[in-house]
């Protein structure tokens, strides 16, 4: 199982900026090993932000991002306190939710 996704969301003026940093490797399928051979891709299709149950932020993913990728987005109405919920599924059919609060 991948690592944990570090979410940082922080409210001022009504508006809060979040950024995601989500751990996956994010294989494009063209790159090859020692051995010559191609690595099977292996990337992040959709990733998914709510809070409180509405969703914030979608966005679908494809082999051209890097490893690691920090995704950085702003929505309104969210308040201090509240749960912010990150979700992703990669292209080998796993998932991983982590959560946070709005600062």
């Amino acid at each position: 199982m991948p690592e944990a996704m570090r979410i940082r969301a922080v409210e001022k003026d009504g508006v809060v900026d979040a950024r995601v940093q989500i751990r996956h490797d994010m294989e494009s399928g063209s790159r090859k090993n020692d051995a010559g051979e191609l690595i099977p891709a292996w990337y992040i299709t959709q990733f998914t932000v709510e809070v409180e149950g509405r969703e914030v932020f979608n966005a679908q993913l494809g082999p051209g991002v890097s490893r690691n990728p920090l995704l950085h987005f702003r929505f309104k109405d969210g308040l201090k306190g509240q749960a912010i919920v990150a979700r992703w599924e990669d292209s080998r059919g796993e998932t991983r939710e982590d959560r946070g609060v709005i600062e």
